[in-house]
C-alpha cells in the first residue's frame, strides 16, 4: 500500500445493515455471503492500518460519509514544537514588554498617569501571532478556512493541515475555523496569554450520512524521475 490512498464506495449497498449476522468486526451479508468490516467505529489510524494489508482490497464496508476521503499514511514532520515555539516567543515579549512598562512608571504622580495610559493603549495593539495545525481525527485537514471574525482577512491550511494567520491579533480578536461539510469552529483571544492556550486541532463535526458497499481503494503514485 502506497502511502497516500483514497477511499470512496462507487456504487452503495441498499441491504439493511441492522438485520446482519453480527461479526467480530462488523456483519455478514447473507445477500453477498461475505463480511461487511463495520468502519464507523474506526479512527483514521485503524482505517489505515486496516488497507495496508492488501489482502484487505476486496472489501465490502460501511463507513461515515466524512471517512471516503484522501488518506496520508506519511510520518507527521514535527513542525508543531515550531508553534509553540513561536508562541511562547510572543508570550515572552509581552511579559519582557510588561515589565519595562512597570520599571517605567517609577516617577512622579503625572508620569505615572500618562505611562499608565500608554500602557492601556498599548497592551490592545495587535502583537500575538497566530499559527499552528487544523486535524480531523488526528490528520491534517489542509484546504481549511482560517478568519479573522468581521473581516476578510484569512488564510487556508497547506497540504499538512499548517497555517500562519497573515495578520497579528489582539484581546477579543475572534478566528473562526472551517471547512465545507464541517461546523464552525470559533476561538477567541481573550487576553494577551491565551495565544498559548489556543487549541488549533479541533475535531471539527460533520453531518453523518452512511454509506455501504464495496470499497474502491485508489493508490496515488509518484512519476519517477528519468536520469
Amino acid at each position: 500500500m502506497k502511502d497516500q490512498f483514497s477511499l470512496d464506495i462507487q456504487v452503495p449497498c441498499s441491504e439493511n445493515f441492522s438485520q446482519f449476522t453480527p461479526t467480530p468486526n462488523g456483519g455478514f451479508c447473507s445477500s453477498c455471503e461475505k463480511e461487511v468490516i463495520d468502519f464507523t467505529t474506526m479512527s483514521a489510524e485503524d482505517t489505515i492500518a486496516f488497507f495496508k494489508n492488501r489482502s484487505n482490497k476486496n472489501t465490502c464496508g460501511r463507513f461515515n460519509s466524512q471517512q471516503l476521503k484522501h488518506y496520508n499514511n506519511k510520518p507527521k514532520q514535527e513542525k508543531k514544537l515550531s508553534f509553540f515555539v513561536g508562541i511562547g516567543l510572543a508570550c515572552l515579549s509581552l511579559f519582557s514588554f510588561g515589565t519595562m512598562q512597570a520599571q517605567d512608571i517609577k516617577t512622579q504622580s503625572e508620569d505615572l498617569k500618562n505611562d499608565a495610559s500608554k500602557f492601556r493603549i498599548t497592551k490592545h495593539k495587535k502583537d500575538i501571532t497566530i499559527k499552528g495545525y487544523v486535524t480531523n481525527e488526528s490528520l491534517p485537514l489542509p484546504g481549511a478556512t482560517i478568519y479573522l471574525e468581521g473581516t476578510k482577512i484569512g488564510i487556508q491550511t497547506d497540504f499538512d493541515g499548517y497555517f500562519e494567520f497573515p495578520e497579528k491579533l489582539k484581546k477579543g480578536d475572534v478566528l473562526v475555523f472551517s471547512y465545507i461539510g464541517m461546523e464552525s469552529q470559533k476561538v477567541v483571544i481573550n487576553n494577551e496569554h491565551s495565544a498559548s492556550k489556543i487549541e488549533l486541532q479541533i475535531d471539527m463535526k460533520m453531518d453523518t450520512c452512511i454509506l455501504m458497499g464495496k470499497v474502491a481503494v485508489k493508490e496515488v503514485f509518484t512519476s519517477k524521475k528519468r536520469n
